[in-house]
């Protein structure tokens, strides 16, 4: 009932939206074209003036650097408008993507809570979670973590062991959602762009991209910042 909630408002939500982009990349189009045509002005010209600057009056000289003065302005106004629709609706699909990633987060967290009171509430579960209490002894310790085992006073070697110790840390901070093979991946969870992301400094970065939670984020450092990766990579 709950999927069929969500998938009906989003469905709801992008009805138009192919009309949109569809508007959009047309207009796009003709500014395109305008832009080119007023590029060719220009250079033709620019190819009259080179030819006949000497045998033209100054009056005239002026007049003609004028027009191609007027003609390189109305043809940087269709290029800068091209622009900003293509910004705009770039803007217009993240936001809806935007809207699917946390749709999907909360539908996930709602399945989790109820399967959490499904499980307690069962006799499977209260007979599970009985048997794992029994285990535990009557203080309900279990086995003593040893300071060479601590995560905290582990040295972390190659790259390969910052990701897992890291992703580890964070796992809960990222969506377990099936893939797109055809849409790239980032960060050190391997998933699709989601949310807020910052870029790591470092131009050999193989990364390149990382979610805000999954390197300990909530606000966007200011000056340079390296991934945990570079970091370590740094220090050896």
């Amino acid at each position: 009932m709950a999927t069929a909630i969500y998938l009906e408002h989003y469905l709801d939500s992008i009805e138009n939206l192919p009309c949109e982009l569809q508007r959009n990349f047309t207009l796009m189009r003709e500014l395109d074209n305008r832009a080119e045509e007023k590029k060719g002005e220009i250079d033709k010209l620019a190819a009259e003036y080179i030819t006949n600057v000497k045998n033209l009056a100054s009056e005239q000289r002026v007049e003609h650097l004028q027009k191609l003065q007027s003609a390189y302005s109305k043809c940087k106004e269709y290029s800068t408008d091209k622009v900003q629709l293509a910004m705009k609706t770039y803007e217009m699909v993240d936001k809806h993507i935007c809207r699917l990633d946390a749709d999907l987060a909360r539908f996930e967290k709602e399945l989790k809570e109820k399967l959490a009171v499904s499980t307690e509430e069962s006799p499977d579960g209260r007979a599970l979670k009985k048997d794992i209490k029994d285990k535990k002894g009557p203080k309900g310790r279990g086995r003593k973590v040893s300071e060479e085992d601590s995560p905290r006073k582990k040295k972390l070697k190659n790259r390969p062991e910052v990701k897992v110790s890291v992703l580890a840390a964070h796992s809960s901070d990222v969506l377990d959602m099936p893939v797109d093979p055809n849409e790239p991946t980032y960060c050190l969870c391997h998933q699709v762009s989601y949310g807020e992301m910052i870029g790591c400094d470092n131009p050999d970065c193989p990364i390149e991209w990382f979610h805000f939670g999954c390197v300990n984020l909530s606000t966007k450092p200011k000056g340079k910042w390296f991934c945990p990766c570079c970091v370590e990579d740094k220090k050896n």
